[in-house]
């Protein structure tokens, strides 16, 4: 648990109002107020993965094209809660409260169906359990669409006697408006009238006579205007219309109640439904405001690690810091991030495993309060569900329990001093501290004697790291600064300064102690520069000035993070530089590979459909090889494994690294320095620098030797085999992948190649046999023998 005097002293409540801000419903602004650190480690996680499965579907168009988003919508748990608790005849929702609540329901089945997309199961399926947590209510949900209209009126189709009443009325009202029209005429009365059009008065249709012509017709008079020159006056003609109309009045507003009767009933029936599509539709507003207090501070969820793992927060930044910075830079979403980034400094809070207190110490102003409430703040919110502002790499251990002793807490009504009041709620705490723990300490027993405050802090320090507790503590203490030294399992970081300005850097270094830079902090606020001189005198006579010493120190660490940065600055560069080359070289291999798969496969087609002899086709590939190599001689010696001949004899036998096969050397021309090989009663002559020495066994080429073949004429994941296995494959597939492999085996110039189509009904094997005697490069083919596969393979060789 985390105290309620912690999340006050780290500010919590300050994050909960900003990601209230950013809600869009009232419901969603209660609920985003009310967040706290959840029960345990799996619902840290939990929320942790519904969060990014939420941002992967919010950037994913749904069917129509369209992202959906949570808008606004009407708080209505004050109504359900009413229907819950109410009686029947006590609970009366009127047609407002019945529209709100369709449009809740409506919107919560908008996004229920954006999130249950047919890849929901796989992509986000932690959303889409907590969408379907609850059945929505489907009858409630069609009867409010049929019976509201989207202007908050209770549409005529609601019931069919709704439907005539008003359809009558509409009549009613036609037929009055004609009579008013024809009587005017015949009486000509439009003298009379202030207005050529009637109007209502008292639910009654009027006329809106001069009133210095009252008394010219009979009738009766309903109202006058403010300035009494208009009354409102019913013609004799019209009472017999306007009793009708009231009669149908009276009855439509009886059925509008029916129909609200049934809303109600259904709305009690599927309660639970109607709670469920609120609950839904608070979970995502809430979570869409995480998103978007995330892009504020560029924020991702921390990931809880073992607590062997220790603590590991890289460029950690505070986030109340970042808002109010973000706030000041009056700018919108990436830009105000960035400027936010480049006006709060990093921090690196490391605790490697087996360490588990950090004590730190430097300058007043230095940072260290803020270090302490940096790492206290974002191990609330992250046990809370919330993103965070720390750098890729960073993590944190569960933590049962959260304790912070931070800024003054004294206090006058209860009679208890800064130094009291820290030990009481210590002493209060310390029965519930174990390794999943973690304590917060700035300046404890500062508040006492030096000596017997220092004292205190050690016994501390030694008592938590004895129950293996988390510890960060920020101190003057110069006995706690050799403690941390020296004490195993204990680390020492520094809050760095400036050596020339003096002034705070807000870096962490590690390892290492500080001074504490009062006297300095003393003079840069304007205290008189005869204290500060008598201040030094004193302190040089009670021989305790370290500050050279560890001005020293400051100095070489400051110098030492400085490189530190310049050489991450510089990796950095490098990688960039790397990548871009690595890309430029990538689009050149596959510019390179389009285009010879593209001459390959004109000569297959020339070859296939006539248009070039066997013989033309191979010197053409050839050419095309030759063409080629010059780039594959660069890296055929670092590429090969086969060593390459100092000296050629006749009757040597080489291999040909350019059509991969076996020769015997016939003749040496050292001039040329080429050789003339005999391949399978071939003569030809080939470069010396293209020969090398083969292995004793197998004959078949390396797969190093064979990618330095077949790269020049496909990609490397694509490099041509001599076997191809087919077991498992539909046949149509299975002759697809054997057409592709033979086009790759001929541009690799192999002279036999092995097909694996297994044995099962023989169905298979019978189709690639066909296929086979098909195709014109096939010499022959044949079973192979027991040894290498018998009849579940087929041993292919090319003329």
């Amino acid at each position: 648990m985390i105290h309620a005097r912690t999340l006050n002293a780290l500010e919590f409540h300050r994050i909960a109002d900003h990601l209230s801000e950013l809600c869009l419903s009232g419901v969603g602004r209660e609920r985003a107020r009310a967040i706290a650190p959840l029960d345990d480690a799996e619902a840290v996680t939990l929320a942790a993965r519904i969060y990014e499965e939420a941002a992967d579907w919010a950037s994913r168009p749904a069917a129509g094209g369209a992202v959906f988003c949570v808008c606004s919508f009407p708080d209505v748990s004050g109504m359900l809660r009413a229907a819950a608790t109410s009686r029947a005849h006590t609970f009366q929702p009127d047609v407002d409260a019945f529209w709100a609540l369709r449009e809740v329901l409506r919107l919560a089945r908008d996004a229920h169906a954006s999130i249950a997309q047919p890849e929901a199961a796989t992509r986000w399926p932690h959303l889409l359990a907590m969408a379907d947590g609850s059945p929505l209510p489907v009858q409630l949900t069609a009867a409010l669409l049929r019976c509201i209209s989207d202007d908050g009126l209770l549409r005529d189709e609601s019931s069919p006697e709704l439907y005539r009443l008003r359809g009558e009325l509409r009549r009613l009202h036609q037929s009055c408006m004609r009579k008013v029209k024809d009587f005017a005429q015949q009486y000509n009365m439009l003298a009379y009238l202030q207005d050529e059009f009637m109007t209502l008065s008292s639910d009654r249709y009027v006329l809106p006579l001069k009133a210095n012509f009252k008394g010219r017709m009979q009738g009766i008079i309903h109202d006058w205007s403010q300035t009494g020159e208009t009354c409102y006056f019913e013609p004799m003609f019209l009472v017999e219309i306007n009793n009708r109309l009231q009669e149908l009045k009276r009855e439509e507003r009886e059925e509008e109640r029916k129909v609200l009767v049934y809303l109600r009933s259904l709305l009690e029936a599927e309660l639970p439904g109607a709670r469920a599509a609120l609950e839904l539709l608070a979970q995502l507003d809430v979570l869409q405001a995480k998103r978007r207090l995330a892009a504020l501070f560029d924020g991702r969820p921390l990931p809880l690690t073992p607590v062997a793992e220790g603590i590991q927060l890289l460029d950690a930044r505070h986030p109340l810091l970042m808002l109010n910075r973000v706030a000041e830079s009056g700018k919108d979403g990436s830009k105000a991030a960035a400027a936010a980034h480049s006006k709060v400094r990093p921090l690196d809070i490391v605790l490697r495993p087996g360490e588990r207190a950090l004590v730190i110490t430097g300058g007043n102003a230095g940072g260290k309060t803020v270090c302490l409430k940096t790492l206290g703040l974002i191990a609330a919110m992250t046990l809370s569900g919330l993103p965070v502002p720390v750098g890729a790499g960073s993590h944190l251990p569960w933590f049962s329990r959260l304790d912070a002793f931070i800024g003054d807490e004294q206090s006058l009504a209860d009679n208890v001093s800064t130094f009291t009041a820290q030990i009481e709620h210590l002493a209060k705490a310390w029965k519930h501290l174990d390794a999943s723990s973690l304590v917060l300490l700035d300046e404890f027993g500062a508040g006492t004697d030096p000596a017997q405050g220092a004292a205190l802090a050690q016994a501390v320090l030694d008592e938590l790291l004895d129950k293996h507790t988390f510890v960060l503590s920020a101190t003057h203490f110069p006995a706690l600064k050799s403690y941390a030294l020296t004490r195993e399992g204990a680390r020492a970081a520094s809050m760095l300064f400036d050596p020339q300005s003096k002034k705070p850097l807000f870096r962490l270094a590690y390892d290492q102690v500080g001074a504490s830079q009062a006297l300095d902090v003393a003079r840069e606020h304007g205290l008189a520069e005869s204290i500060v001189r008598r201040a030094e005198h004193y302190l040089l006579q009670d021989g305790q000035d370290a500050t050279a010493l560890l001005g020293r120190l400051n100095d070489l660490a400051a110098k030492r993070e400085e490189e530190l940065a310049e050489l991450k600055r510089e990796q950095d560069k490098t990688r960039r530089q790397t990548q871009d080359l690595r890309e430029k070289l990538e689009k050149e291999r596959l510019r390179l590979h389009d285009e010879v798969r593209a001459q390959a496969g004109d000569l297959m087609r020339a070859w296939k459909e006539g248009r070039a002899t066997h013989k033309q086709a191979l010197k053409e590939m050839s050419r095309l090889r030759a063409s080629l190599a010059p780039a594959q001689d660069e890296t055929a010696e670092g590429a090969s494994v086969l060593p390459q001949p100092q000296t050629f004899t006749a009757g040597q036998e080489v291999l040909h690294t350019v059509f991969n096969k076996r020769g015997v050397i016939t003749d040496v021309d050292e001039r040329r320095g080429r050789v003339r090989l005999e391949m399978n009663g071939v003569n030809l002559w080939a470069e010396m620098k293209a020969l090398r020495v083969p292995g004793q066994t197998a004959p078949s080429p390396s797969k190093s030797a064979l990618r330095g073949v077949v790269g020049r004429t496909s990609a490397s994941d694509e490099a041509a085999s001599l076997r191809l296995d087919m077991r498992g494959m539909r046949a149509d597939v299975a002759l697809a992948e054997l057409e592709r492999f033979m086009d790759k085996a001929l541009l690799a110039g192999f002279s036999e190649v092995e097909v694996v189509h297994g044995r099962g009904t023989g169905a298979l094997r019978r189709q690639v046999h066909d296929f086979l005697r098909s195709f014109p490069a096939v010499g022959q083919f044949a079973l192979a023998p027991e040894d290498r596969g018998g009849d579940g393979m087929t041993i292919v060789t090319f003329r």
